[in-house]
């Protein structure tokens, strides 16, 4: 009987049980996950049939294995790793993470205030023209190689200086990679500490080539001279020469340029290719014999201007006796548009060569009898200024062009294409000397303060400020 009532007891403790395990409840729809890929039939919403107790014969085997498949144990439904939203999956990949924020733009560097040499005072050209001023020498070499350029200023403490370079003179490349042969092509330089140092940060042609490799006979970068730039409101401006003649291009920021298109009636040419006025004719130099010469010339180192709509480039006429000379147009109508001043030739060299044997400072009154060109133009007051160079020629037969001075002349009036007036100090900064770049000078002005640069010696290149005379300045 004890037997009989303990396997009674262990068959009711089975079932209760299995009663247990099975469960009594719906398992309620809110634990399951709403992105589970576990189909729903895996797990049933409904009550199951409860194992029948009136069966004792039942053996534990026969329903445990429905159980499994109808509870959700923790080892039946685990949601798999993939089934539900990885922890990432509400942010951005490591590679879509937002970068951090970008560092602000480099503050703007501070204006460039200009000072006048201790115990002096700026002064203007009208001083100059005066005789109330001066020029004086603020940096003997500023790095620019000596001969011509043409400086501008930027803003900030930035300048920037145009000239012609080639691979013999500072290891110039053209834009096809191939050194340039001398004299060279344009090339842009650079300061950005108010003017006092200039480098090359790129030594390659600024202007590209039709083609690689370049085309001498079309990109002409074996000689691009004597740069002259000018920055108009909505465009940039640079006349240079080529051949003797005047070539003009345009550009929206100084870096990138235009076509190059030729001045029409700017070069060099014998009288039997066609007829020159007398301004524009070649005469005779006690030193240079006459066979060597073309008969006319309108060209040579140019100078620029812009005034409203009107552009201004300015040329040399003729040689021996040489001349200034203009051609004005639309500024919008390009090299084409330019016709020649009324008013040509502005100045000329009326007092000849002088005594043969006069040199040096006996010479001055002469240093422009063989050319006149290199204009560089800019406006004070009621007047147009221009620096120039003026070159007497060679001092005899067997040398080449040894007499270099630079002269000043600004117009009478306002008028560009009107009569002239030459300073009467002229040359100016030195006697006529053999230094070849003294007559290129680049005037800038700067606030209150006038800027001249030019060389200093035959292998430097400086900058002068003007002041007031000492005497003026101390009263």
């Amino acid at each position: 009987m004890a037997n009989s009532e303990q396997a009674s007891l262990a068959i009711v403790a089975l079932l209760l049980g299995l009663l247990v395990g099975t469960g009594c409840a719906p398992i309620p729809t809110a634990t399951l996950s709403p992105t589970s890929t576990t189909p729903p039939t895996d797990t049933p919403t409904h009550t199951p049939s409860p194992v029948p107790t009136a069966t004792p014969t039942l053996t534990p085997t026969s329903t445990p294995t429905p159980a499994a498949t109808a509870t959700s144990t923790p080892t039946a439904t685990p949601v798999p790793p993939t089934a539900t939203p990885a922890p990432t999956s509400t942010l951005a990949p490591p590679t879509a993470t937002p970068a951090p924020p970008t560092a602000p733009p480099a503050p703007a560097p501070p204006p460039f205030v200009p000072v006048p040499p201790s115990g002096r005072a700026f002064a203007t050209l009208d001083d100059f023209w005066a005789g109330a001023a001066e020029w004086v020498l603020e940096s003997f070499d500023v790095g620019l190689p000596v001969g011509e350029s043409d400086t501008v200023y930027r803003g900030g403490g930035e300048f920037w200086s145009y000239l012609h370079a080639s691979h013999r003179s500072a290891g110039v490349i053209d834009k096809c990679g191939d050194p340039v042969p001398f004299p060279g092509c344009v090339t842009l330089w650079k300061s950005h500490d108010g003017g006092l140092h200039f480098a090359l940060e790129s030594p390659r042609c600024l202007f590209p080539c039709t083609a690689c490799p370049c085309d001498s006979g079309l990109d002409h970068v074996q000689q691009q001279q004597y740069p002259r730039v000018f920055f108009d409101t909505d465009s940039v401006y640079i006349v240079y020469e080529w051949g003797a003649g005047t070539s003009l291009r345009t550009s929206a920021d100084g870096l990138q340029w235009s076509a190059e298109a030729r001045v029409p009636g700017t070069g060099a040419w014998h009288a039997e290719q066609g007829s020159c006025t007398e301004a524009e004719s070649i005469g005779k130099h006690p030193h240079i014999y006459s066979e060597l010469e073309f008969e006319c010339l309108v060209g040579a180192p140019p100078g620029i201007y812009i005034e409203g709509d009107l552009l201004y480039v300015f040329v040399g006429l003729g040689r021996a006796p040489g001349h200034m000379g203009c051609y004005v147009g639309d500024k919008y109508a390009g090299a084409g548009g330019l016709r020649k001043c009324a008013s040509n030739p502005l100045f000329g060299a009326e007092l000849g060569y002088g005594p043969v044997d006069a040199l040096g400072a006996a010479a001055n009154p002469y240093f422009e009898f063989r050319t006149i060109s290199s204009a560089d133009v800019v406006q004070v007051g009621d007047h147009c200024y221009m620096a120039y160079e003026g070159v007497r020629g060679p001092s005899d037969p067997t040398v080449v062009d040894d007499q270099f001075g630079l002269g000043f002349a600004r117009s009478v009036g306002p008028a560009i294409d009107g009569p002239w007036e030459k300073y009467p100090g002229n040359p100016v900064i030195m006697d006529l000397a053999n230094n070849w770049g003294i007559g290129h000078a680049d005037i800038v002005i700067v606030g209150p303060a006038t800027y001249l640069y030019t060389a200093t010696s035959t292998t430097t290149r400086g900058r002068y400020v003007l002041v007031r005379r000492q005497q003026l300045t101390n009263r």
